[in-house]
């Protein structure tokens, strides 16, 4: 049987992050990923630069096209606002390349990588067990970070608490004429589906286009995206096509992130922004945050336990709680949401281009201050 200090579930950012701050620590770490890497993974791959900034290392390696003005359009309000900034917003990636180039460097700094590995139970002893399809591992610590559909929190006991909201991608080739056209900046729109937006992600060759919504509503996503594609986008002859459906967490659990000495980070955790749904920066975030306290609670169990909720509560999660009200505001309230675009769109175009270069957080008072706007407005 094979022997760690830490297990990490999942080989994408958050795990592959934790396992490079534990390496650097000399704590004996194993990655535990299901298929073999590179393997695609469904994600419109837009990377902010508020979770670039703070990578240890240059990712440009792995960055296929970055991206200095991001436009986003409200059709129904008739509203077209863009930032632009000298840095790269957004920086497009493609998770295979990205998730295996993380790994890497982890595998650099001596953790182990156990390819091809699929957890199928887990055994709470003095240590954990965990049953894989390739044999058992025993580990003192594990950190899940297997994505929006864990399997290691199910394991666990982890009811489910995060909001979950469906997401459709194609990832998709076009007419020279028509990547020309469009590669230029990244594209949101926000009337592409209701209490939601479609997307136009510009790849090294080909387009990454996809809608999601921030609610579970009953619509056609399949007709919706044709339309998006030709109508919206313009896009009439399409060369190839390749559809993948998946799930976005957008809330954080309510139930806990440590239970059993099994560390919740990413999506596994349901820390993806609530209001952009960009889930790559909080995953780095919180695999190290996880990894640090490992490391701080000098792996003692409740030591370890109580410094990443800590760190949790004072950084993560109050900014997430923010990003909760602020995504009801926008996707649930149409017609206020349109007002505030029409009256303060550059200025909210601005402030979330803040939050998405690291240059700013979420205002905690948000509602407060939203709602006294509209007293003034109103009674003006």
């Amino acid at each position: 049987m094979k022997v760690f200090e830490v297990a990490i579930i999942g080989s994408g950012p958050a795990g592959a992050s934790a396992a490079i701050k534990l390496a650097e620590k000399g704590i004996a770490t194993v990655i535990i990923e299901k298929e073999t890497l590179p393997r695609y993974k469904t994600c419109g791959g837009g990377f902010a630069y508020r979770g670039r900034r703070e990578m240890p290392f240059s990712v440009e390696e792995a960055v296929e096209t970055e991206f200095f003005r991001v436009d986003a359009f409200f059709k129904k309000a008739g509203i077209h606002v863009f930032s632009e900034r000298k840095q790269p917003i957004i920086s497009m990636v493609m998770r295979d390349d990205f998730d295996n180039f993380l790994v890497n460097k982890a595998k650099e700094k001596g953790i182990t990588l156990l390819e091809n590995h699929k957890l199928q139970n887990i055994t709470f002893d003095n240590d954990i067990t965990l049953h894989t399809s390739k044999g058992d591992i025993k580990t003192k610590f594990v950190i899940a970070a297997d994505g929006a559909l864990s399997t290691t929190a199910k394991l666990a006991g982890w009811k489910e608490t995060r909001l979950l909201i469906p997401a459709l991608e194609y990832e998709v080739k076009v007419s020279s004429e028509d990547f020309e056209r469009l590669s230029k900046s990244v594209r949101l729109d926000f009337d592409a589906i209701p209490m939601g937006y479609g997307w136009s992600f510009p790849k090294k060759n080909h387009l990454s286009i996809g809608l999601a919504s921030f609610r579970k509503v009953k619509v056609d996503f399949k007709q919706l995206y044709r339309e998006y594609l030709t109508e919206t986008l313009g896009i009439k002859n399409v060369l190839s096509e390749q559809m993948h459906g998946f799930q976005i967490p957008v809330s954080p659990r309510t139930n806990g992130f440590v239970k059993k000495n099994i560390f919740l980070v990413g999506d596994a955790a349901g820390f993806a922004d609530p209001l952009t749904a960009e889930g790559i920066s909080n995953a780095i975030f919180s695999g190290i945050m996880a990894a640090e306290s490992i490391i701080e609670g000098n792996l003692d169990e409740k030591e370890s336990a109580k410094i990443y909720n800590n760190k949790l509560e004072t950084s993560l999660i109050p900014e997430l709680k923010t990003g909760l009200k602020l995504s009801k505001l926008f996707y649930e309230n149409e017609k206020i949401r349109n007002f505030l675009i029409k009256k303060y769109g550059d200025r909210i175009c601005e402030g979330m281009t803040q939050i998405l270069m690291g240059e700013r957080t979420y205002p905690k008072d948000v509602t407060k201050h939203i709602k006294r706007k509209l007293r003034n407005i109103i009674f003006s």
